[in-house]
């Protein structure tokens, strides 16, 4: 499909949330997925895969995850600096914060008039498969992709400890896809083993697939990124989303 895109401000607790939108410029209805970047934001290849998404036929909207505190516009750069400034970024942000944001983007979407009723899904990679995870516990949230998701089989999110993620897997009601590399640090075999446990004692809906990758190799900048991993990514959260917006 061709798309058209634009970004949006859309208000939460007083704070502008700078919002990249993408959507077929066809006329219809069509799905609405919350679509979370990594620690560095709206860089080019969060752009570019949100705009293919949208192609696939959903409308996207991918927020700026530290609105509350970087300038609006704010892409973060992929070296050493800018690794240091997003994990920075992400520490001083309460879980609070990151699920009044994932409410004012659901709520955003739903009331969208390309979106249609009750067709809503979420998605992000590495922080944002965290809070992928958080908007899948949102009774309104049809299906979730999180690839490569942190902190979600410690706990760890923000400026919490343990946000409890995990705790609450329980309360997930719509379809859930869990993508990891093998070859990634940042979630070890004992990590996935801990998120796979969890989600099968709480009768959560979930698949998994497991990839020979490493680490955020689907941001096509850099040396981890793996093509082939990517398109097989992709084209399994294509399918988790058209099957369960169809369902």
């Amino acid at each position: 499909m061709v798309i058209t895109t634009e970004f949006v401000d859309i208000p939460v607790d007083g704070s502008p949330m700078r919002t990249f939108q993408a959507r077929p410029r066809a006329e219809g209805r069509f799905p609405g997925i919350v679509f979370y970047s990594d620690i560095f934001q709206l860089t080019g290849p969060m752009l570019r895969v949100s705009e293919r998404l949208a192609g696939y036929g959903f409308v996207v909207a991918a927020p700026e995850i530290y609105h509350r505190i970087e300038p609006k516009g704010t892409a973060i750069p992929f070296d050493d600096a800018g690794r240091t400034r997003g994990l920075e970024d992400t520490a001083k942000m309460p879980v609070a914060h990151y699920d009044a944001d994932c409410r004012a983007a659901l709520d955003y979407l739903a009331a969208h008039p390309a979106v249609a009723p009750g067709q809503l899904g979420a998605s992000g990679f590495c922080l944002g498969g965290h809070l992928a995870f958080r908007a899948a516990l949102q009774p309104d949230v049809k299906a979730t992709v999180c690839f490569y998701g942190t902190g979600i089989h410690n706990g760890k999110l923000g400026r919490d400890d343990d946000a409890g993620s995990l705790a609450r897997a329980g309360e997930i009601r719509g379809d859930l896809l869990m993508v990891f590399g093998s070859l990634d640090p940042h979630v070890p075999p004992e990590g996935r083993l801990a998120i796979e446990s969890a989600l099968r004692s709480a009768s959560v809906p979930a698949d998994f697939l497991l990839l020979p990758a490493e680490h955020a190799f689907m941001r096509d900048e850099g040396p981890r990124y793996d093509p082939e991993a990517t398109d097989q990514a992709f084209a399994a959260m294509i399918e988790r989303f058209r099957r369960s917006f169809t369902a």
